[in-house]
């Protein structure tokens, strides 16, 4: 199975489409995952033209994204235990990987998608893999715009940031 995971979309009715790059990429997955920052709805219906899409809400998001996908939630994929939360909280004094720890410290998962900082960041925490896939549209401080891709098969996960230049 192939997952595409965003966050910080950030996008308005007024901007424009999604990169080229992320939606080339997302055409080729089975499942994305929004990590929330969604802004608008609209996001939301233009990933579901080219997969399935599960999401959680982020701080930038209104009632209607939060009531439709709520802060935070474990799916399950292949076997696995994701936690999906935007990592603006709970505020753990840590940083967003923190807060995304702290967020499922009394789950056991296997894998904790999180976004907010626009930071891109994959490592291993005590046997979870802690993955940030960037954002595509808006990468504040960073060199390059970026999501991420998994594959998970036989219950392992293979994760991956991909970059670009150029939201457009």
């Amino acid at each position: 199975m192939r997952v595409g995971v965003v966050s910080d979309t950030h996008m308005t009715r007024m901007s424009k489409a999604l990169p080229q790059a992320l939606t080339e990429e997302f055409r080729k997955v089975d499942l994305i995952l929004h990590l929330g920052d969604w802004v608008d709805m609209e996001i939301y219906e233009q990933l579901a033209m080219l997969a399935p899409v599960e999401g959680i809400a982020g701080n930038n998001d209104g009632q209607e994204i939060i009531q439709r996908f709520g802060e935070r939630k474990i799916i399950q994929l292949d076997g696995l235990r994701i936690g999906m939360v935007h990592g603006h909280t709970p505020y753990s004094g840590k940083g967003t990987d923190g807060n995304a720890l702290k967020a499922f410290s009394d789950e056991q998962v296997d894998c904790i998608l999180f976004g907010h900082s626009h930071q891109p960041l994959m490592r291993n925490e005590k046997g979870i893999l802690l993955f940030n896939p960037g954002s595509p549209t808006d990468k504040r401080r960073e060199k390059l715009y970026s999501f991420g891709l998994m594959d998970i098969e036989n219950r392992q996960i293979s994760a991956r940031h991909v970059f670009y230049d150029s939201k457009k």
